[in-house]
């Protein structure tokens, strides 16, 4: 508890962030979720039902837990899509905190439009959502989120899905030194170890999918992830040794006691 995640007026006490998609139905993506102990699961809401009624409605199973919905606009390609997608959300669920994504490159990379993304944080910042704004890992674009209004920033470890891990080690740090809101490394983790990795780099928490859903196991490796959040973070504050070339004996070798 002493150790709590601010993301603009909210709390939350789990550093993982798990996603919807990919699921083979609505009770394994439950069972999963309460496994990793997240209290926010992200929700594309172009394709996974939140909204309707009358549907099979994914709110409905997480109605008796703590976990968070956290709408997201995949699927937008312009800022006034994922503007106007936020606004219908809001009218339909009273869910204010978002985490907004304007895909650039729908064919293969699935990377960020970093621009649109940056004109639609300011236009929803103005009407106050609580704004994670995924994007690349670029300390620049990530202090211009921020200043455009983001609660927090999310820059990605690899491409979407890929599996492939942190990247760029040095730029998670980079964009979590240029602000001063939570950093959620997001999209491209592919097993425990990337999540405690990019929590040993700094980051205030991590998004993980794929990496769950698809798994053989989901719940197994939504219970991996949880613990690899938590150790990475433990790590991190307790500060790990500097990387040396040469090895440093574990022992003093002064006052030996000679045979």
């Amino acid at each position: 508890m002493s150790d709590i995640l601010k993301i603009g007026k909210y709390e939350f006490t789990s550093r993982l962030i798990v996603g919807s998609g990919k699921y083979p139905d609505f009770k394994t993506t439950r069972d999963a979720t309460l496994a990793s102990g997240a209290e926010m699961i992200t929700v594309a809401v172009r394709r996974v039902n939140i909204m309707d009624p009358n549907e099979e409605n994914l709110m409905d199973y997480f109605k008796d837990t703590d976990v968070k919905i956290l709408p997201n606009s995949a699927g937008c390609t312009t800022a006034e899509e994922a503007i106007t997608l936020f606004r219908l959300v809001r009218e339909a669920t009273g869910i204010d905190i978002i985490k907004l994504e304007v895909i650039g490159d729908t064919a293969k990379t699935l990377y960020p439009d970093v621009m649109e993304t940056l004109k639609a944080c300011e236009v929803l910042a103005k009407e106050d959502f609580t704004i994670m704004a995924y994007t690349n890992d670029d300390p620049i674009m990530a202090k211009r989120l921020e200043n455009a209004g983001a609660a927090a920033v999310m820059p990605l470890a690899a491409p979407i899905g890929s599996g492939l891990g942190v990247q760029n080690r040095y730029n998670v740090v980079f964009v979590k030194d240029a602000v001063n809101v939570p950093v959620i490394v997001d999209a491209g983790i592919g097993t425990a170890s990337d999540a405690a990795v990019a929590m040993e780099l700094g980051a205030d928490g991590v998004l993980t999918n794929t990496a769950i859903a698809q798994a053989k196991n989901p719940i197994a490796m939504a219970e991996a992830m949880k613990y690899a959040v938590i150790a990475g973070r433990m790590a991190y504050k307790a500060g790990r040794i500097p990387k040396k070339p040469y090895a440093t004996a574990s022992s003093p070798l002064e006052g030996l006691i000679e045979f």
